[in-house]
């Protein structure tokens, strides 16, 4: 008899990847970077254990917006007053920080539990081409 095999914490490698952001929408990077997080391309995958990979985003400054989307996604944010929610549009996100737009769309990609914190942790976004993971290789 065959028997199914069990993922377990131990059996999960992690490797290095390096994503440039240059002239590829926001959308396609967020989802190939969610799965690459979750390990979904792995023969391994498991939904209840967190198998995912790291990953280092460059050039977020360069990323190509489609259509309107500058001036017409919002990024809402409530402070926890009356009356006091926010929003800001893609465009002054962008200029503001522009790894904040990749980590929010990385973010909705995620599932809503308690693994989603991990997995974002392993998520780095920097905003050139420079960034402090030179030790390390990459596959």
């Amino acid at each position: 008899m065959y028997k199914t095999r069990v993922t377990t914490p131990t059996d999960i490698i992690r490797v290095w990847y390096l994503v440039d952001a240059t002239d590829v929408s926001l959308g396609r990077i967020a989802s190939k970077v969610a799965q690459t997080l979750r390990g979904k391309g792995k023969g391994n995958f498991s939904y209840n254990v967190d198998g995912g990979d790291f990953v280092v985003v460059i050039n977020s400054d360069k990323m190509k917006i489609t259509g309107d989307k500058l001036v017409q996604k919002k990024y809402y944010h409530h402070t926890g007053y009356m009356g006091h929610l926010r929003s800001l549009t893609l465009q002054q996100v962008m200029e503001r920080d522009s790894t904040q737009a990749i980590m929010s769309a990385v973010k909705g990609m995620l599932p809503r539990t308690k693994q989603a914190a991990h997995m974002l942790k392993r998520l780095k976004v920097f905003k050139g081409q420079e960034h402090t993971f030179n030790h390390i290789t990459f596959a």
